[in-house]
């Protein structure tokens, strides 16, 4: 299993991503995460950088290879942009960049006063812009009049050797089963093995990728409290995390939220045998990679952590 390092954009300034970047390298993870928001999910949280400039100041500064997790292409930005910036961001990492994608929260897509569409919707969206960036990746010029999008006399110049694989998120089995036709690969964030047997009888035998969070601190308690500060939306169920449509509203779905129940999202504290038994979770499921975000302000602590007692007994 490849173990990687999620960079939260919610969370951390440019310069902060840089470094944690560069400080999972050296602590051994062999792969990043970034995800991709205009808004954070709280104002606790504080950040959004444009994860487009992130993906490129990385390839500058480390060589691990980087997924967007995940990226929406139907609403906020045209798939024939996301397309051009998905084709620079592997140019820049020499193939090793891969286009997470999936159907969205309003949190970050109703900015321009578009309707958040019906998830039924979202998915033919989703479905039909992987088709445009494909179609553009081959190179030569695109014209394409569908449902929901139209492209005109588009080309794009700057591509890659091969078109960056796109891997597609999904929670429900609507999701998972358009992840599994149109995918080259999967991605989740539940340690759920029905979803990633899903996934493959209907897609193969494809990559499949999850994350989960971290509060390292030097209690379990600590670290609920750190998770709880600049997460409670972890813990907000159902469908409300995609149609929620700003951080004041996910503070305020919070508030349900109680403090003991992050330990049961994040993983709290700084035992290595708890990050090991979470990683054997998703082993467990079927995923060949998992990713590990770290919330608050101890990071340094987590990459010794996994330098010094997880990826050793992991290897």
């Amino acid at each position: 299993m490849r173990i990687g390092y999620f960079l939260s954009s919610e969370e951390l300034t440019p310069a902060q991503l840089l470094e944690q970047a560069r400080g999972a390298e050296r602590a051994g993870f062999e792969a990043l995460w970034i995800s991709d928001h205009y808004h954070p999910w709280t104002d606790a949280q504080g950040q959004s950088p444009f994860v487009w400039s992130m993906i490129g100041a990385l390839s500058q500064v480390c060589s691990l290879p980087v997924t967007t997790a995940v990226t929406c292409p139907t609403v906020r930005i045209h798939p024939a942009v996301l397309a051009q910036a998905a084709a620079t961001s592997a140019v820049l990492h020499q193939g090793r960049f891969v286009l997470g994608v999936g159907s969205g929260e309003a949190l970050n897509e109703h900015i321009f006063g578009d309707a958040w569409p019906q998830a039924d919707v979202r998915l033919e969206m989703l479905e039909e812009a992987v088709e445009v960036m494909r179609e553009l990746w081959r190179g030569g010029f695109v014209n394409h009049h569908g449902r929901h999008y139209t492209v005109e006399h588009a080309r794009l110049y700057t591509l890659p050797d091969v078109p960056p694989p796109v891997y597609v998120s999904g929670f429900g089995p609507k999701a998972v089963d358009l992840a599994a036709r149109i995918g080259d690969g999967y991605v989740s964030t539940s340690p759920d093995a029905d979803l990633v047997r899903r996934f493959r009888s209907g897609g193969g035998d494809k990559p499949c990728q999850a994350g989960f969070k971290a509060a390292y601190a030097d209690s379990e308690d600590a670290g609920a409290a750190i998770a709880y500060e600049r997460w409670p939306n972890a813990g907000v169920p159902g469908e409300l995390s995609q149609v929620l449509p700003s951080p004041r509203h996910f503070e305020q779905a919070g508030q349900l939220v109680r403090p003991e129940m992050m330990k049961e999202s994040f993983v709290c504290g700084d035992s290595a045998d708890a990050h090991l038994e979470m990683i054997d979770r998703y082993a467990q499921a079927g995923f060949d990679e998992v990713y590990v975000a770290n919330t608050g302000p101890h990071h340094e602590g987590l990459f010794e952590l996994y330098r010094t007692s997880v990826l050793p007994r992991l290897r």
